[in-house]
């Protein structure tokens, strides 16, 4: 007996994958967002060598990237409550994304500040500008134009890991196609359906991304 693929299945399931599809790119736009703030607090607190939140931020980054995502959703969602820091399931997510993706995003805007050339920073204090607004206005421009590769890549991961959140109880879109699966068994219609859709969003991601470092060269262009 053969199979047959229902495409009427996936559309008579398209209000719920939608829904889960909302919910994916909230919780992962959040997470873009904040995690990238953390990366330029954090690169920059390491580069300038500013006491404790150097050495805070280069634990932070050792930690999170040496522990499985998985170990640190767990911790916030159920061990965080024991000492009275409960958090929504929507914001434990957000949290455990934005802390995992922080981590990385430090290290590569540590890497666009530090190919920001010595000269440049020199020129910038011998003009008087003080550490805060070299940080403004040369060294965010021109170091965010070397690590927007490196931020994209860690952009989509974020995107991708918010499939992880299903372990908690979020109802994005992984949940909805494993609570579809467990009820009618239709493995392949739904996991094909997902598939389609986190490809559409990280095509969609890089195509913003890939806009904004157009943006960003556009004074370093001849022509």
């Amino acid at each position: 007996m053969g199979f047959r693929f229902d495409f009427g299945y996936i559309l008579a399931n398209g209000t719920a994958l939608l829904e889960g599809l909302w919910m994916t790119v909230l919780v992962s736009l959040i997470s873009i967002v904040l995690a990238a703030a953390i990366g330029v607090a954090g690169a920059a607190a390491r580069v300038f060598r500013v006491p404790v939140a150097a050495q805070f931020f280069a634990a932070y980054v050792e930690f999170v990237r040496n522990t499985p995502l998985l170990a640190q959703l767990f911790f916030i969602f159920y061990g965080l409550p024991s000492i009275g820091m409960g958090l929504s399931v929507f914001w434990s997510g957000v949290a455990a994304l934005t802390v995992w993706g922080g981590a990385y995003n430090v290290e590569n805007m540590r890497g666009g500040f530090l190919a920001v050339s010595k000269g440049m920073r020199e020129a910038a204090f011998s003009l008087g500008l003080k550490p805060l607004y070299y940080l403004w206005l040369v060294a965010i421009p021109l170091g965010l134009r070397v690590a927007i590769p490196a931020m994209l890549n860690t952009s989509v991961s974020v995107l991708k890991n918010s499939s992880y959140l299903q372990a908690i109880g979020l109802a994005e879109l992984t949940f909805v196609a494993m609570d579809r699966v467990a009820t009618d068994f239709r493995t392949l219609e739904m996991f094909a359906a997902i598939g389609t859709l986190y490809l559409a969003l990280v095509l969609i991601l890089s195509y913003a991304v890939r806009r904004l470092e157009w943006q960003l060269s556009r004074p370093f262009r001849t022509s």
